[in-house]
Formats: C-alpha cells, sequence, structure tokens
C-alpha cells in the first residue's frame, strides 16, 4: 500500500490544527500538528514529514525564523500562514525559504489545492520540460544530485536549498546557455497566480546567487537580461553520479 504524504501543521489556535488534520486526513493525507516552534521540532525528527505548513505568528518563536533555520538545514516544502497580506510580508516569507504564502482567513479546500501544487511540482518539472533521466548535473565546478535535490561546492560543501531554488537552479541547468523569461519562470516555480509572484522570482534569483557564492554586483553564473530574464551562463554536464 502507498504511503500517504505527511503534512505538519505548525498554529498555536487548536481550533485550526484540529480543523486541518481532520480534513488533510479526509482528503488521503496523515496529518499531524505542532503549537509550537519547539513541538514542531520534534515532529520533524520523529516523523518523515513531506511538507509543513507553517503559522507565522507562535508563542515560543517567530515563523520568518523558524523557515529560516529550517531552510539551513532541509529542503523541505514549506507555506506560511499568517493573517498580515501585505506584499512586503509575503517577500519576506519567500526570502526566509517559503515555497507558498496563504493569508487567514482562508478556505482548507484552497489550502489542500496548494499543497497538491507543491507536492507535484516539488517532484516534477512540466511535460514539456522533462529532462533524460539524469542524477547529477555538474556545472563552473558545481554539482546537483537531482535525486537527492544536493547541491555541492567545488570544495565539497554540501548546500542546502530550498524547494524554490532547488527548481529554479534545475530549469536553469536544463536550459544552459538559453534565457529563461521570468514569466516561464514564475510558471514553472510557482504554477500559478503569477502577479502574486512577480518580485518572489528575483528574490529566488538572488538567494541563489548567494548559494552559488556569485557576486550579485557582477554575476558571472547567474546572468540578468535585461527586459527579458535569466541566463546560466556555464556548460553543463549530465553524469549518473557526482564526482
Amino acid at each position: 500500500m502507498e504511503k500517504s504524504d505527511c503534512i505538519l501543521i505548525v498554529d498555536d489556535e487548536p481550533d485550526i490544527r484540529h480543523l486541518l488534520v481532520e480534513y488533510l486526513a479526509r482528503n488521503g493525507f496523515e496529518a499531524i500538528a505542532a503549537a509550537g516552534g519547539r513541538e514542531m521540532w520534534q515532529m520533524l525528527e520523529r516523523h518523515a514529514v513531506d511538507l509543513l505548513v507553517l503559522d507565522l505568528m507562535l508563542p515560543d518563536a517567530d515563523g520568518l525564523t523558524l523557515c529560516r533555520d529550517l531552510r539551513a538545514k532541509s529542503s523541505l516544502p514549506v507555506i506560511m500562514l499568517t493573517a498580515r497580506g501585505e506584499e512586503a510580508d509575503r517577500i519576506v516569507g519567500i526570502e526566509m525559504g517559503a515555497d507558498d504564502y496563504l493569508v487567514k482567513p482562508f478556505n482548507p479546500r484552497e489550502l489542500l489545492a496548494r499543497i497538491k501544487a507543491i507536492l507535484r511540482r516539488t517532484r516534477s518539472l512540466p511535460p514539456n520540460l522533462q529532462p533524460e533521466p539524469v542524477r547529477c548535473l555538474v556545472f563552473a565546478g558545481w554539482c546537483l544530485d537531482t535525486a537527492e535535490r544536493l547541491l555541492t561546492a567545488p570544495d565539497g560543501v554540501a548546500v542546502p536549498l530550498s524547494g524554490g531554488e532547488f527548481r529554479l537552479l534545475r530549469i536553469l541547468l536544463e536550459h544552459p546557455n538559453r534565457v529563461v523569461t521570468r514569466d516561464q519562470l514564475i510558471e514553472m516555480i510557482h504554477g500559478r497566480e503569477a502577479e502574486a509572484y512577480d518580485r518572489a522570482v528575483d528574490v529566488q534569483v538572488s538567494r541563489l546567487r548567494q548559494r552559488l557564492r556569485d557576486d550579485s554586483r557582477e554575476p558571472q553564473l547567474i546572468q540578468t537580461v535585461r527586459g527579458e530574464g535569466y541566463v546560466l551562463a556555464a556548460s553543463v554536464q549530465a553524469r549518473g553520479a557526482c564526482p
């Protein structure tokens, strides 16, 4: 029997935790819940979680800080929940490594749709962009293991990537030395509500440059093509395993 995806809900409101756990369970997921940051870390140690739904305001921790700390060690997909809907808050959430952002109050059906979409995007690219089966992509001394979702620097240091950063890098690596427009990246990474993610793509490019130690003032790897998009300026080799 196929294992259900495990969703961890982190929210200090008992009614929301109970509602979402029951709703997700009725829709085929294994759903568990935590009331704060400390309990979140305990749950992550005990369970193989596939996606995290994280409230921004928690009694014992700041959701943005938790997201940032999680992103430093894991590529687990994260959906942020918040009562604040300003664009600046959404962009900060993306900067911290969140994959999506949902404003309270929300319809559980919308959360379900976003969870399914993120899990789908995390595990595959659109059919017309599916590459030949390749384990590792090597470029400029770097190596991206697409199976383990692990980026390794030229000096051998493992570099954690968020779900969005991984998808962005993989897309660029599969289209080296070709301009990929911002609209194409928005659609391929987020898949919906392009306007809401217009600036988020630029944020993720900036974060990815930091991961790749690429000078943002004069980037050598991910270059900006003004008025069009971005291009990965490097040759890419496909290998069965990383060196």
